[in-house]
């Protein structure tokens, strides 16, 4: 019985059940919507606030070098995705991978592990999401009641003060994720494109707060641009720059989640590589513009305790729309990382 536990399931068992019918998958995804999967997933409201913790206790201005070294640790595991991902290019992601080479349980907890991160995940962010769009439309003078705003369990505080607590239910969550889950029931196809979409609107965000934000910094903000260690391991100096690379790293999770369409991939073999890896390229560079504008905007030492540093950064600019827009983009950065975590739920 225990050697049971360890069989491996051969590659060739794996792509013959793959085709048969009934467990077939229409390979419609090219490289580039590989890619927007990739930046759905990765790039969320992590990027408005970890941004902002990490500059503010570990980095200070060189939260770019934790950036870059995030990235490069990413890449290592981005790269063993790739691999068995263009060679195993089967639904399933590391739970195939892992009952291909190390077993039936180790697959299994694989697999279990999996249904958490994406369950859960797509669960967590639904609830953030909810609030944000309090936030958004309290903006504009519309107040949902508040049996309908939270969960019995939930307290939530808005920017302008207002607390809504003692609801019955999160209805706002609830329904996101519901009319997601009938997004991908009608295809990934479909899918596919309103996750391009989303992705545009929130990259084009990040894109016009870089660019205008560019011409308004002070570069007295960035001296010194690495901090002098305070005593303490993990504040400034070196050892500041690799813990705020642990901060940050958060801010990367979700590239894994490509993986799971491979079997939706036109040419898996050149495809995958393409939108995992492509995916962390061009996140890390939208990061490290990003970093390195929003400490620029603001001495980094203003960013301690601050729920929303992104949002204080916006302000140095004078461009007043940017507050809204930043809370549009982490609305549609929520919703493509749900999009894609529930993509890789269902495979």
């Amino acid at each position: 019985m225990s050697n049971q536990l360890w069989i491996k399931k051969p590659l060739d068992k794996l792509m013959r059940e793959s085709s048969d019918e009934g467990n077939q998958l229409k390979r419609s995804l090219n490289a580039t919507s590989l890619v927007a999967l990739g930046i759905g997933a990765i790039i969320g409201a992590g990027l408005f606030s970890l941004t902002g913790i990490a500059a503010a206790e570990h980095a200070g201005p060189a939260v770019t070098i934790s950036f870059v070294l995030a990235a490069v640790g990413c890449a290592f595991a981005g790269l063993c995705y790739a691999e068995f991902a263009s060679m195993i290019p089967i639904a399933g992601s590391a739970y195939t991978y892992s009952y291909a080479t190390m077993g039936e349980f180790v697959a299994w907890i694989i697999g279990w592990d999996l249904v958490l991160e994406y369950a859960l995940g797509a669960a967590t962010v639904a609830v953030s999401w909810s609030r944000y769009l309090l936030e958004f439309l309290n903006s504009f003078g519309i107040h949902l009641p508040v049996e309908l705003a939270c969960s019995p369990l939930e307290k939530v505080k808005l920017s302008d003060g207002t607390v809504i607590e003692g609801g019955l239910i999160n209805l706002p969550a609830i329904l996101v994720v519901g009319l997601l889950s009938l997004l991908l029931i009608r295809g990934t196809q479909g899918s596919a494109f309103m996750n391009n979409l989303l992705v545009i609107l929130k990259l084009a965000v990040v894109v016009i707060f870089i660019t205008l934000g560019w011409s308004h910094i002070d570069p007295a903000n960035y001296t010194p641009y690495i901090p002098e260690n305070t005593g303490s391991y993990e504040h400034f100096g070196w050892s500041g720059i690799a813990t705020g690379a642990a901060v940050v790293f958060f801010a990367f999770i979700g590239f894994d989640a490509v993986s799971t369409a491979a079997q939706e991939a036109k040419n898996p073999q050149r495809d995958m590589p393409i939108g995992i890896l492509g995916s962390l390229v061009v996140c890390t560079i939208l990061y490290v513009l990003f970093a390195h504008v929003m400490t620029g905007l603001v001495p980094y030492t203003e960013f301690a305790n601050d729920a929303k540093p992104a949002a204080t950064a916006f302000a140095q600019t004078g461009y007043d729309f940017l507050q809204s827009a930043l809370i549009v983009a982490i609305l549609a950065g929520y919703t493509s990382v749900m999009l894609v975590m529930l993509l890789g739920q269902s495979r």
